[in-house]
């Protein structure tokens, strides 16, 4: 029996795990993928506040070795599913069940697909997610990165050090990243943009080889042929776990505010699972103090 079990190893779930062992509380950790979340993806982090640059895999890494020095325990495993214990809350995971007098979930978001035939197919075979992890594939060669935010504009920035080409295909008129790096990639010789237009269907068989595009203003259709294409068009709740048993909104996301409190007694909600208009490492972060105070003070009134 846990004090308090973790569901999600990012920045908001490592956070909660500090705060929680600080007040002595014995913590387990689960996450089903990589210790620090969508944030080991990210090839450099400028803005959170006393550090001028560094990676998302070393912030992740320094995040860690802080909570495990702390003494939480952390696994790695897929939550399932949660129930009510008779002391608490029964975590079922694809490895055995654990139980904890309160839970955090911290789940995150995942990346959000474009909803093309094959697509799913193709992930690892011409569609990646992630240029720091699939980048150095398309050295020398023409890529695509989908969407006109932050995440898609870091995504260009950084295959266009070693791509021919990249091309950046935004639905709307206009990109909604940052000023910043918007003049950063229209600086960039192998840098071009695609506005109001859309990917309608994926070309080849066992590798992506192209995509077909539709003018959403004349309904032109063309095809780009491309070695890779990125996909950065948001992200999902990652709120599978605990359906039917906390309330989401309307997108998915566990309806909990800054209290972290949710609808069900004993469950907290942290970082981007949960309904909120921000969503960065410093309010990920801030998401896991609150919620491990909040099930702290739950524990001590229970």
């Amino acid at each position: 029996m846990y004090d308090i079990i973790i569901i999600g190893g990012g920045p908001a779930g490592l956070t909660a795990a500090l705060y929680a062992r600080r007040q002595n509380k014995s913590v387990l950790v689960l996450e089903k993928n990589s210790f620090g979340g969508q944030t080991v993806f990210s090839p450099k982090i400028e803005n959170y506040p006393g550090f001028f640059e560094m990676s998302g895999m070393e912030f992740s890494e320094k995040l860690v070795d802080q909570v495990l020095r702390q003494g939480a325990e952390l696994q790695i495993e897929t939550v399932l599913s949660i129930r009510e214990g008779s002391d608490g809350k029964i975590v079922l995971t694809d490895c055995g069940e654990y139980e904890g007098k309160a839970v955090i979930t911290a789940t995150g978001a995942k990346h959000r697909l474009l909803g093309l035939e094959r697509e799913e197919e193709l992930i690892g075979c011409g569609i990646s997610f992630c240029a720091v992890c699939d980048g150095a594939f398309y050295s020398g060669k023409e890529v695509a990165v989908i969407g006109g935010g932050n995440s898609a504009l870091q995504e260009a920035i950084l295959l266009s050090e070693s791509c021919s080409r990249v091309r950046i295909i935004q639905n709307l008129s206009f990109l909604t990243g940052e000023e910043k790096l918007i003049s950063v990639l229209k600086e960039k010789p192998n840098v071009d943009f695609t506005y109001n237009t859309v990917v309608t269907s994926l070309l080849g068989e066992e590798e992506l080889t192209g995509i077909v595009l539709r003018n959403t203003e004349t309904g032109e259709e063309t095809t780009m042929p491309l070695d890779g294409m990125f996909v950065a068009i948001g992200l999902l709740p990652d709120n599978e776990a605990v359906q039917g048993l906390v309330a989401l909104d309307e997108g998915g996301y566990i309806d909990a505010g800054e209290t972290t409190v949710t609808s069900c007694d004993g469950i907290f909600a942290a970082g981007d699972c949960r309904r909120k208009n921000v969503r960065q490492i410093a309010t990920a972060i801030a998401d896991g103090a609150s919620a491990a105070l909040a099930a702290c003070r739950y524990l001590e009134n229970r």
